[in-house]
Formats: C-alpha cells, sequence, structure tokens
C-alpha cells in the first residue's frame, strides 16, 4: 500500500513559532495559498483541525477543495453536537461533490473545558460509548440498503436512510484519535486509520501491538499515521540551532494541565529525555504542553526522511508534518523531504 503524506491547513497567518494553525479569523486568500502550496508539495491530503472556537471545518475544506484539483482533505468531526445520520449524509454530499476527496477524523475530545465551550457536559468516558454509537450509525447510513432501526445510549432513530452514497467504498475513511482505555476499544472497533503522536519507535510499536490487540477481537486491522514537525537544514548543527531557536520562540507553556491522555504521553516521553531514537527531540512538545502534535524530528533531509521510513518499517503506512513556519515549512519539505520518502516507498 501506498505510505500517505498528510499536512494540515488554517485558516489565518498565526504570529510567531506556530503551535497551532486553526485559530483566528479567515483569510480566504491565505487559505487558498496554504491549501495550493501543500498541493504543489505533493502532499495526499492535508488535516482541517477542529476547536470549540475554529471555523467550521467542512466548510473550510469544500472551499479550499474548490480551488485545488488532486489533494484530499481530513476533516477533523466532534460527535456529539451533529446526528450522526446527518454527518453522514454531509460527509457523503462532499465527498460526490469532490469526487473522493474526503477523510473523516474522529476526535472524541480529550478536554472537558473543550467539550463545555459547545455545551457538551458528557464525562470523558461516556463521551467515547457515545462515539462508539455514533460511528456505528454513520457506518449503517453510509452502507446501508434500505431504512434502518436504530436504539441506543444515546441515539435513536426509526427508519433513517441515506438516498447518497459515498463516491468512496464502503464509505469514506474514518480516522481515530485517542489512546485512552476507553478510546483503545471504540478506535480498535471503528477506525480504517489511527492516528497517534509520534512517539519513540518502541513506544509507537508497544501502543500498535495494544491496539491490533484490541482490533482483532473485531476481526480488523487499522492502518496506522504518525504526526511529526520536522526541523530540517542543510546541515545537522544547523537543523539544531534551528530547534533551539524555535524553542526559544515558544517560550513556556503556562496553560493548564493537560486532561488529554495523548498530551500527557508526549510530556511522559519528555520527562523521560530530550531525544529518542537519534532525532525525535521532545522539549518543543514539553514546552507546548503536549498539545499539537509536537514531538520533533531533527536533521537533514535525508536524515529526517531516514527516521520517517523507521517506523514504516514498523508498520506505519502515513505520516502528518508540519512545521512552525506553516506554509513556508510545507513548501520546504514538498523541495527537500517528501520525494526522498516517495523515492524510498516508490515501490509500495
Amino acid at each position: 500500500m501506498a505510505f500517505n503524506v498528510l499536512g494540515m491547513i488554517g485558516v489565518a497567518p498565526q504570529e510567531g513559532a506556530a503551535v497551532h494553525v486553526i485559530g483566528g479569523g479567515i483569510d480566504p486568500d491565505y487559505l487558498v495559498r496554504f491549501t495550493a502550496a501543500h498541493e504543489h508539495a505533493g502532499f495526499d491530503a492535508v488535516l482541517v483541525g477542529y476547536t470549540s472556537a475554529s471555523a467550521e471545518g467542512f466548510q473550510v475544506a469544500q472551499f479550499a477543495a474548490s480551488h485545488t484539483d488532486r489533494i484530499s482533505f481530513l476533516v477533523a468531526h466532534r460527535p456529539g453536537f451533529v446526528a450522526p445520520t446527518l454527518a453522514a449524509r454531509k460527509a457523503a454530499t462532499f465527498d460526490n461533490l469532490t469526487r473522493g476527496r474526503l477523510m473523516i477524523h474522529i476526535i472524541t475530545g480529550g478536554s472537558g473545558f473543550e467539550q463545555r465551550r459547545d455545551g457538551d457536559f458528557v464525562g470523558h468516558d461516556e463521551r467515547y460509548a457515545r462515539t462508539d454509537e455514533y460511528i456505528t450509525v454513520m457506518k449503517k447510513a453510509w452502507t446501508s440498503e434500505t431504512p434502518f432501526d436504530f436504539e441506543g445510549r444515546y441515539y435513536a432513530f426509526e427508519r433513517a436512510f441515506s438516498e447518497i452514497r459515498c463516491h468512496q467504498t464502503p464509505h469514506v475513511p474514518v480516522y481515530f484519535g485517542g489512546v485512552s482505555p476507553p478510546a483503545l476499544g471504540v478506535g480498535a472497533k471503528h477506525a480504517d486509520w489511527y492516528a497517534l503522536f509520534g512517539e519513540s519507535r518502541g513506544n509507537v510499536w508497544e501502543m500498535m501491538a495494544t491496539i491490533n490487540q484490541h482490533a482483532a477481537e473485531f476481526d480488523r486491522q487499522p492502518r496506522y499515521q504518525l504526526s511529526f514537525r520536522p526541523i530540517i537544514a542543510d546541515t545537522e548543527s544547523a537543523a539544531w540551532d534551528k530547534a533551539e531557536g524555535l524553542l526559544t520562540e515558544v517560550g513556556e507553556y503556562s496553560g493548564r494541565v493537560p486532561e488529554a491522555e495523548t498530551a500527557k504521553r508526549l510530556l511522559r516521553l519528555a520527562e523521560s529525555g530530550e531525544i529518542h531514537d537519534e532525532r525525535l527531540w521532545t522539549p518543543l512538545a514539553a514546552a507546548a504542553g503536549g498539545s499539537g502534535n509536537t514531538t520533533a524530528l531533527v536533521g537533514t533531509p535525508a536524515q529526517v526522511a531516514d527516521a520517517i521510513l523507521a517506523y514504516r518499517q514498523l508498520g506505519v503506512d502515513g505520516v502528518l508534518i508540519r512545521g512552525f513556519d506553516p506554509l513556508n515549512d510545507a513548501v520546504e519539505y514538498g523541495r527537500e523531504l517528501i520525494p526522498r520518502i516517495r523515492e524510498a516507498t516508490s515501490d509500495d
């Protein structure tokens, strides 16, 4: 199978070293330039993120798709705010209008604060139980040839049906994020792709083994995607100098203690050492409080490509890469990094 390379787009320029790219108001011209830069750089797809204060992802992706030709969109979607039957039809509509350029990234929500801003006061573990029902209903709406009934703890439908099918078969790919115990069972049951933050190869191997064990109970095998922040330069020493400069820009994290298990894992990784597996660098993750997939791969383009390919040897089938100067880094990755990854995986 082909090795997928994803980026991430935002709707407006960010000041300084950008830990997050999805905040702020909308600058349509910037959004078009940002997406086009990824398409020209050879990315397969871009993530459209989600927060309880950010622009609505489906509309952002639809606008960006209308100004590009090939690149696909991984739209982050948080269950609990739109009925799963309607979400299924929204996704199928988008997938048809773009002829198969949509993937859905299910993010259940690791932060109670984020949920409450949109009026959701359901507890953490219950949110994953709700997500289980949500994805079940979405898949039924995408695939059922006849109207169906559903009665669960959180959702009930009578003669639900969608007249529109996804362009992709059997439906748009479902990505899933979350590594807490309640999340693992839901993700293993439903995810086509399991999205993980970039950790050491040993940690990734152990996490994949755990997820695979859960997935085997459902006779399933997800594919895996990791997220990194590559920091590249012509020489290794220049790359490390660049990394240290970015750390100064990001500054010390002063936010609330993270609730999400993914963030807690990155903080634990940072506490255990600054550098793992030759060039996986954690101080930026520590400075950002474990948020925003902030583990970095530092080195020359060839060294960072080799580091990514080492995860490929573990069974990882894709990466999401983005920098702290998001638009310019996307261009640089297309010039220096992505061609090396493509060459090494050309036989996949």
